[in-house]
């Protein structure tokens, strides 16, 4: 139910093998030969159980793989230069490439909508200023990877692409629920399915979330996501991540990460992320007394980790 950051293959052996971590998250500052020598998936083989190895691979200025696997145009300039068919193309072409470095799981496509600047914080991440075009175009996008053999991640639910501010720096609200439900959820409602997991922003939406909780820690919000009642959409029962809990302000300004990555699991994530290994262990301990004091439900995390089983391969229920 972790994902973590790791700098490189020593990090992630130490914390596979010292804490027996169910998934690791490649970062933009891990030691590039690390994806590009192949020595990912030899990592990731040699845990008794398959590891989750994840990455933020959109292309465009968000691409951790391009040192290895080449470029790509952003969301944006595919939607103004490619058919979704030929968008379908070249995320296929790019997820095959990643699924031979061993990655499995791709923080990809954004689905957020928006028409402001190329470099604000979703921007040019965004395949267009319309639910239509972007439902169409993201989920091309997703149906590429997923063909692959990489499960992609729509982000960042409930929609950051009319929010207020950039939430790695800043608590950023979006529009009230009323006004997210015909416009920025509509690309979840189309989208989420078992085999396209979900990640959930870190944002303030009135009439959603709980005062002092952002999105990716409100019991409320995971509720909308799971049920899709509130949106009109059919229930979800694939995978929610949470966005980076370690390093982004409108998380990190309100709790510590053992209370974060707590409070995120509690309110209904199937797995918490953050990009550094430095508190595993303290996270760990922190999640073992919640259970063992009742905090966090018992029926909570065999649910979980169902769903992240069955994404793993590891079993058919």
């Amino acid at each position: 139910m972790l994902n973590v950051g790791v700098t490189g293959e020593a990090d992630a052996r130490r914390i596979i093998e010292q804490e027996q971590i169910g998934g690791f998250f490649v970062t933009s500052w891990a030691d590039p030969s690390f994806l590009a020598s192949g020595r990912v998936a030899e990592v990731a083989a040699e845990s008794p159980v398959p590891v989750m190895v994840t990455i933020d691979e959109e292309g465009g200025r968000v691409s951790r793989a391009a040192h290895v696997i080449g470029t790509a145009p952003s969301a944006r300039q595919l939607a103004r230069t490619s058919t979704p068919e030929q968008t379908y193309e070249l995320a296929k072409q790019r997820g095959e490439a990643m699924r031979e470095l061993g990655i499995t799981v791709d923080f990809a496509p954004v689905v957020d909508i928006s028409d402001r600047d190329d470099n604000e914080v979703i921007g040019d991440r965004s395949f267009g200023a319309t639910p239509e075009q972007v439902t169409e175009y993201a989920g091309a996008y997703a149906r590429g990877l997923r063909d692959a053999g990489v499960m992609p991640v729509i982000k960042h639910f409930p929609g950051h692409g009319r929010a207020t501010g950039d939430s790695h720096l800043e608590g950023v609200t979006t529009p009230p629920l009323s006004d997210l439900q015909e416009w920025d959820l509509v690309p979840y409602r189309e989208l989420a399915a078992p085999d396209v997991a979900v990640m959930v922003g870190h944002l303030t939406v009135p009439g959603l979330t709980e005062p002092g909780l952002p999105t990716s820690l409100s019991p409320a919000t995971m509720s909308l996501l799971r049920d899709g009642v509130g949106y009109g959409a059919e229930p979800f029962d694939g995978l929610i991540f949470t966005d980076d809990l370690g390093s982004m302000r409108a998380v990190t300004d309100l709790f510590d990460i053992t209370d974060s990555v707590l409070k995120s699991l509690q309110a209904g994530a199937d797995i918490a992320l953050w990009i550094s290994t430095d508190r595993v262990t303290d996270v760990l301990d922190r999640l073992e007394r919640a259970v063992a004091d009742g905090e966090l439900e018992m029926s909570t995390v065999d649910a979980s980790v169902v769903r992240i089983g069955e994404a793993k391969g590891i079993f058919d229920c």
